[in-house]
């Protein structure tokens, strides 16, 4: 199972932060932005279902994450596509949010050992994450405002976020740098 999980990983980050980059050229009005949204969304929805059917051990909240992306997806895609009644995907999407929150929580941002991970470089990390975050929604409530760097804020916070996103899945981990118990020394 980790071995698939860890092939999907990388993929998944990858579309995710193309998603980012999808959702920054609508905001910028700039040509394609349709398709690149597209294109994630298919991409999340597809990879997320064959991550979840490779999985050995499926518990309930496996399955409610299932419902979230795919409804998420759908609805993204649906959104672009202008169909109508997409509050029923909506629904569902908030349902199975909150089914996940009250399951699992900020649980999820725990290692397996249920203690939270407080390296410096992690905390670093979580703060640009929450700092990008926050860019993001003052950003977009600023540029209902009309405000003058609104635009330049909610791009900054983007790039924040894909970059956090991004951050392990072009970076050796640490497990692989420690780990030599199969290398030959020479001397």
């Amino acid at each position: 199972m980790a071995f698939a999980k860890k092939i999907l990983r990388t993929p998944l980050r990858v579309l995710i932060a193309l998603f980012l980059a999808g959702i920054l050229m609508r905001v910028l009005q700039w040509p394609y932005a349709s398709e690149v949204l597209l294109t994630s969304f298919f991409g999340i929805g597809i990879l997320y279902c064959i991550r979840f059917w490779k999985k050995k051990e499926k518990r309930f909240v496996d399955y409610v994450k299932l419902v979230l992306v795919v409804f998420w997806t759908a609805n993204g895609i649906f959104r672009i596509m202008e169909f109508p009644y997409t509050i029923v995907f909506q629904i569902a999407i908030a349902v199975s949010f909150l089914t996940w929150f009250f399951l699992e929580g900020t649980a999820y941002f725990l290692d397996e050992d249920r203690r939270a991970r407080n390296s410096i470089t992690q905390i670093i990390w979580n703060c640009a994450m929450v700092a990008g975050t926050l860019a993001i929604i003052a950003g977009s409530l600023l540029n209902i405002l009309q405000w003058r760097f609104a635009i330049p804020l909610l791009v900054l916070g983007i790039l924040i976020v894909a970059a956090y996103i991004l951050k392990d899945a072009f970076s050796k981990s640490k497990l692989e740098k420690e780990d030599r118990n199969n290398e030959e020394f020479q001397l």
